[in-house]
């Protein structure tokens, strides 16, 4: 595939589904492959543009573009990688790849967001820590990390200001994980209108995800207050910066649809 990357030097990425991690970028990545007009990257997050190995002095693209078969004519090409919109310089370095590039980000109940992050890395062997342990952890919390970034990847108003900062708001599309999943084809539809395709996939109550933990259990009653009341400042500056109505996120008694 490198030697024809080299015959379209030109050509970019259109898309990037930049984030939040649990916040249903697989399940939206499923839907989009089934889309005639688009082509996602052969796998799931390239983990491009949060690469600390390259040089980004002078980057190379060869391993971003060599997901893709640039042989195919008149379709828009897109990749989702979830920490885009966390890491630090990487939604910089995107910005630097293709200013005009069109960016989808998914958000989710902070809270919720967090104890799924948590019992994911916990079945991936990758956290031995109870879960309001690793939330209050002061030996990790506030500093950037690939696996312990429970609490910080849900505050989302910080990264969405960095975002918009960066790329003008027509080009960045928010939406709801719950709506995605209560309302797919609403959902669906308005991500490919913003995209530019014709409306040629639907969506259903598919619980795609990439770590099934679904059998861990609920959330802690008190961690889930305690989260409730950290996020719940940043929640309102996220609906004021995103447009989306996240007024029901308030409530002590939310709950998703998706029973997970």
């Amino acid at each position: 595939m490198s030697a024809e990357i080299a015959e379209w030097p030109e050509e970019k990425l259109d898309f990037f589904i930049a984030g939040a991690q649990k916040a249903g970028t697989t399940a939206l990545d499923f839907f989009l492959r089934r889309h005639p007009g688009i082509q996602m990257a052969f796998g799931k997050e390239v983990h491009h543009f949060d690469d600390e190995a390259m040089d980004w002095r002078a980057p190379g693209h060869a391993r971003l573009h060599g997901q893709f078969d640039w042989r195919v004519s008149g379709v828009l090409r897109g990749e989702a990688t979830p920490i885009y919109m966390y890491w630090p310089n990487a939604m910089e370095r995107l910005r630097e790849y293709h200013a005009g590039a069109k960016l989808i980000v998914c958000l989710r109940h902070p809270s919720l967001r967090a104890y799924s992050h948590w019992r994911m890395e916990t079945k991936r062997g990758f956290d031995t820590l109870g879960f309001e342990e690793a939330i209050r952890d002061t030996g990790r919390v506030g500093k950037a990390h690939r696996v312990y970034s429970y609490v910080e990847r849900g505050a989302y108003a910080g990264q969405i200001e960095r975002i918009l900062r960066l790329f003008p708001r027509a080009q960045v599309h928010f939406l709801r994980t719950d709506a995605l999943w209560a309302e797919p084809e609403r959902v669906l539809g308005e991500v490919q209108d913003f995209l530019g395709v014709a409306r040629a996939v639907g969506g259903g109550q598919e619980y795609v995800v990439s770590v099934d933990s679904s059998g861990m259990g609920e959330m802690p009653g008190d961690a889930r207050e305690f989260l409730d009341r950290h996020y719940a400042a940043d929640i309102r500056a996220t609906a004021a910066l995103s447009g989306l109505d996240l007024s029901g996120w308030l409530e002590p008694d939310y709950r998703e649809p998706m029973g997970r």
